[in-house]
């Protein structure tokens, strides 16, 4: 009888020691973001993988795959094994506004991925080099209307959220400009800088720094209301553009039929980062309105933007190039 005890327990510890060698996170979690360093999507993980590793104990490793509109992370996050160990900080522009012009991703935009939390948007502001002769947007609409084509826009890639902004600024003001899509934002703001481009829609994150440097000068933010961390700047509709609205939302995301138990986790350990104070300090120097909840909110959210895209899309005329 003893003996028989001894086999019991013997065998309760194995089968807890293999459940606790099982037990999520138990490695190194990789995080893709599909545009290159030094944008807004980078910006944003380099704040949040740190502490996210801190909560889950295992390392967060953040992977950069640049390209394609963010669509190649997307692409290799859609195709992992589903055990929480490959996500991806999605964002509006691969995950909403690439499918909404791109036949072959619209049908599985929503089904290639689980949506854990949304994480929260930022706006995006108009931004010239400071040597450009417009000094306000009311000038700067002036001088493209004069032009006629004559002025190029910069953007991280077809169907990014630059792409879009820059279209619907295009049919809202009856002007016309030229795009030139760059592999990512970092890449777009250094010819931007060097006035190789003559303006960028670019997140409020990725060239904050060069505003207040006097690198650039900002012309108007895409919100409905002035932005803390600019509010100097005024609104595009403000600057006579009336019901003019963009903006650029982050979003933790894992393949399609991650494990429920895995995606709570995950859910409850973003939520945790995101209430923590220096987080929320930081993000709010990025000018992220941060949001959080559950992975049901996070899906519902993604197939409602996804739809939203499309009707613009389409009632835009917006296509891939």
């Amino acid at each position: 009888m003893r003996s028989f005890s001894r086999v019991v327990l013997a065998a309760l510890c194995l089968v807890g020691a293999v459940q606790a060698q099982d037990a999520y996170p138990s490695k190194p979690i990789n995080l893709l973001v599909g545009f290159a360093p030094g944008g807004g999507t980078d910006l944003i993980a380099r704040q949040l993988a740190p502490r996210l590793a801190e909560v889950l104990q295992q390392p967060v490793v953040i992977e950069n795959r640049a390209g394609a509109s963010g669509t190649i992370a997307a692409g290799a996050v859609a195709k992992a094994k589903p055990d929480g160990y490959t996500l991806l900080l999605g964002h509006v522009s691969s995950n909403a506004m690439v499918p909404a012009i791109t036949p072959r991703l619209a049908k599985s935009a929503a089904t290639d991925f689980s949506a854990i939390t949304l994480i929260g948007s930022v706006p995006q502001v108009i931004v010239v080099p400071t040597a450009f002769p417009a000094k306000n947007l009311r000038e700067f609409i002036a001088l493209a209307k004069d032009r006629k084509g004559g002025l190029n826009y910069a953007s991280s890639g077809n169907g990014t959220q630059q792409h879009f902004a820059a279209e619907m600024f295009q049919l809202a003001t009856g002007t016309t400009m030229t795009h030139v899509p760059y592999r990512g934002s970092g890449a777009a703001l250094v010819d931007l800088v060097a006035g190789q481009v003559d303006v960028n829609f670019d997140t409020v994150p990725t060239v904050l720094q060069q505003i207040r440097t006097g690198k650039l000068r900002a012309l108007a933010v895409t919100t409905r209301t002035r932005v803390p961390t600019l509010p100097e700047v005024p609104t595009v509709i403000e600057a006579g553009v009336p019901d003019y609205e963009i903006g650029a939302w982050y979003m933790l995301m894992g393949p399609a039929q991650l494990p429920e138990p895995t995606r709570d986790i995950l859910a409850a350990a973003m939520n945790k980062v995101l209430q923590l104070p220096d987080v929320r300090e930081k993000l709010a120097a990025l000018s992220t309105d941060i949001s959080g909840g559950s992975p049901a909110q996070a899906q519902a959210y993604l197939k409602t933007e996804i739809a939203r895209w499309s009707r613009i899309a389409a009632e835009k005329k917006i296509q891939a190039e």
